[in-house]
Order: C-alpha cells, then structure tokens, then sequence
C-alpha cells in the first residue's frame, strides 16, 4: 500500500470530488494518480484529514458522512482546533453514512490503527499551537 498525499478523491454515489489530506490506497493506484487520475474514494483504506481553523467543520462532518457513506473502512481525523482541546480521532465500521469511534486520543498519546496496519502513532510530535 502507497499514500497520496493532497489527493483528489471521488465519491461513487454523490459524483462529488474532495480533496483528503492523505489517502492510503493499493500499490497501484499511486503510479495512475501520477498520471493524473483522481482517486476513488471505494480504493481507500483509510483517509488522513488535518483540521485548519477554516476546514475543521467539514472534516468533523461532512467529510466524514461522505468517506462512511463511500464505505472507506477507516477515516482518521487529526483535530488541532477540536472544542475540548487537540484530538486524534479513529472512525471505522461505516454504517448507513455514519461511522463508529473506534479510539480518540489527545494530543500527546498513542493512537492505534488496526490491521492490517497495525500501526501505533505517538502524537506527542504533533504540533499544538495555530
């Protein structure tokens, strides 16, 4: 599996294109994404999306209902501008539009990304200020 970063990601029932901050998707998908096709979102394993002061409402919501709509089986929200304080967030399971919390860590502690990644992330690197 390969990441595409700053991808353009189409959506197969709403014929909507988004922008996802990184998208990790099967080998060879990268190299026709090079070759300027966008990147459709049934391909996803999971999306990365960064919140911005200016972003973070559709990251958090319809960005969201739209990567569990398209089934993309993990979506993970890094949420510098979160209300209660700078979140990372895991959603899985996508279900009639909506995914499930699977893990949400603050800022400073290990978030966990199930096979078959099976990967843990220290966010402690994440940068905390605007």
């Amino acid at each position: 599996m390969g990441g595409v970063p700053n991808s353009r990601v189409t959506h197969p029932l709403r014929g909507r294109l988004f922008i996802a901050d990184l998208v990790v998707v099967p080998d060879d998908i990268p190299d026709r994404v090079e070759g300027g096709e966008d990147v459709p979102l049934t391909a996803a394993e999971p999306v990365v999306e960064i919140t911005s002061p200016d972003n973070a409402s559709c990251d958090r919501l319809n960005k969201a209902a739209a990567y569990a709509e398209a089934g993309v089986p993990l979506y993970l929200l890094i949420d510098r501008f979160a209300p209660p304080g700078p979140t990372v967030t895991l959603f899985g399971e996508p279900e009639d539009a909506v995914y499930q919390e699977l893990q949400a860590v603050k800022f400073g502690e290990d978030i966990h990304l199930p096979e078959p990644f099976d990967l843990t992330i220290d966010t402690s690197v994440f940068p905390f200020g605007p």
